[in-house]
């Protein structure tokens, strides 16, 4: 039993999961179904999402004056604090995409195991948050299986938050339980589940009330145990920014912005065959793994060689070149202007007409090695998605290379941001990694040439790069991401192609 809020509670491991299927349960969020207590870190993704480095400045700066709020005057004056400065002017749509594309990797990764339990075995599932509905929805309802989602409402003008709480303001102690009557006006909740005194009002008003205690000695939920696991997500962060990793974020912008110009310039300029071992004097490391084919050569009377890479970033055919010591052409689909021009190697450009692409790289596979993602966009977890049949039915010189990237403090890609900025941010990591690992080249007998079909064969390929680096092959495709992600298909308009030499890297 748990002295909380002047009456005794059981706590949520006492609480019996059997026999729940007809009961409805409602729980708080934060301390509760998440094992941390504090919001700062969700606020401060949200903040860097919608504002940059400058918004994640000022919630920083913010942050002692509600800490003061919360615990010498009250805790929804330390949340109002937080809200405004995290979202005041931000467009209502990007904090919907931020909490949709973002927010879901780093909540799943810190469900309590208890009040999971407990949570997922009733029939009915409310949530009842002091957070902003507008952050916590998406995720709560997707990934946690939540039938209603009871959070703080915002006001807006004109499409923009204005980082100010409606009536009946934030949900904390009677406006919680308040609340939650007028969602379930009749009915006396089975469960609640709550973390703090301030829960106290709306778990009386449960059937059976119990507390999730501080500082909870035990791991998170593991993923494959969720409703759904995270496969797709967005946003520049790495790491949960907490107090002490927003600060050292903002403190390392800066520099880390001129290091990334440094690295850029030196992998643009410099010979392909010097680039490792500057890159490597510059922090960025890369290790080269297997045997790679010799160049092709017209008097030689060898075709080029297709490399089908995996695709992490827009950076891996810069990084094969690398690994190779010398430029190979890429063909590629998405790009910005700014990655146009700031390319080292010479890329073409996709149109998405078959015939026409077919013909492309087969002219570009004529005149040398040839680089290609069939993915056709890039995914951050241990996923391939699906290999596009094309290039099998091209060439039979094909070789498989397994591309690894890691980052400590911001990811390389986006679906929803600027994507000129993706090689910045990637190199703006202390010290960034590349893996390029070379397979076999492809037997005869497993091509196009000896039998197989174009999607055997692009199986295979993918099937050996997840063997590699023991990733797991998917079906989803570049339309399944940006649906998740930024709510379109991804589709880029055509546009007139570029004069041929034009720079440019695929996402």
């Amino acid at each position: 039993m748990v002295a909380f809020g002047g009456a005794p509670f059981k706590t949520v491991d006492q609480c019996t999961s059997v026999g729940r299927e007809g009961h409805t349960v409602v729980a708080d969020m934060d301390g509760t179904l998440l094992r941390g207590r504090s919001s700062f870190p969700y606020f401060a993704l949200v903040a860097f999402e919608v504002g940059g480095v400058l918004r994640l400045l000022l919630l920083l700066l913010a942050a002692p004056l509600a800490a003061v709020l919360y615990y010498f005057v009250s805790e929804s004056a330390g949340i109002k604090v937080l809200i405004f400065a995290a979202m005041a002017g931000a467009r209502g749509e990007d904090v919907e995409l931020a909490a949709r594309a973002v927010l879901p990797k780093f909540y799943s990764a810190d469900v309590h195991p208890e009040a999971w339990r407990v949570f997922s075995a009733c029939g009915r599932r409310c949530v009842l948050t002091a957070n902003p509905r507008i952050m916590v929805e998406a995720f709560l309802k997707e990934y946690l299986g939540a039938d209603l989602v009871i959070g703080t409402e915002l006001g807006t003008y004109k499409g923009r938050l204005t980082g100010l709480a409606v009536h009946p303001g934030v949900l904390v102690g009677r406006n919680k339980a308040a609340a939650l009557r007028k969602q379930l006006p009749e009915a006396s909740p089975e469960i609640g589940l709550g973390d703090r005194e301030t829960d106290f009002p709306f778990m009386s008003l449960c059937q059976e009330a119990y507390v999730v205690p501080p500082k909870p000695r035990c791991g998170a939920v593991a993923s494959e145990k969720l409703p759904k696991p995270v496969v797709f997500h967005d946003g520049r962060l790495v790491m949960k920014p907490t107090p002490l990793v927003a600060f050292v974020t903002v403190l390392w912008f800066p520099a880390g912005f001129l290091l990334a110009c440094l690295r850029i310039a030196a992998g643009a300029l410099l010979p392909m065959r010097y680039v490792y071992h500057v890159f490597r004097a510059l922090g960025v490391r890369v290790t080269v793994r297997g045997t790679f084919p010799p160049p092709a050569s017209r008097s030689l009377g060898r075709s080029g060689v297709l490399f089908v890479c995996s695709h992490r970033t827009l950076l891996d055919p810069i990084f094969l070149s690398v690994a190779l010591g010398r430029p190979i052409a890429a063909v590629t689909y998405s790009v910005s202007r700014l990655s146009e021009i700031l390319s080292p190697i010479r890329t073409v450009r996709l149109s998405r007409d078959r015939a026409r692409d077919a013909a492309m790289i087969r002219k570009l596979l004529r005149e040398g090695d040839l680089a290609i993602c069939p993915e056709g966009t890039t995914c951050r977890e241990p996923f391939l998605l699906r290999f596009s049949a094309l290039f099998a039915e091209l060439t039979d010189q094909i070789v498989p290379v397994a591309t690894c990237s890691r980052m400590s403090m911001f990811h390389g890609t986006t679906a929803r941001g600027w994507k000129g900025m993706d090689p910045f941010y990637f190199f703006m990591n202390p010290s960034p990694a590349y893996e390029v690992t070379f397979l076999d080249k492809l037997p005869l007998e497993l091509t196009c040439t000896g039998g197989k079909s174009s999607h055997e064969v692009a199986n295979y390929i993918q099937r050996a790069i997840a063997s590699t680096l023991s990733y797991e092959c998917t079906r989803f495709t570049r339309k399944d991401k940006y649906r998740a992600l930024a709510g379109n298909d991804g589709t880029v308009p055509e546009k007139k192609p570029k004069a041929e030499g034009a720079k440019a890297m695929d996402r």
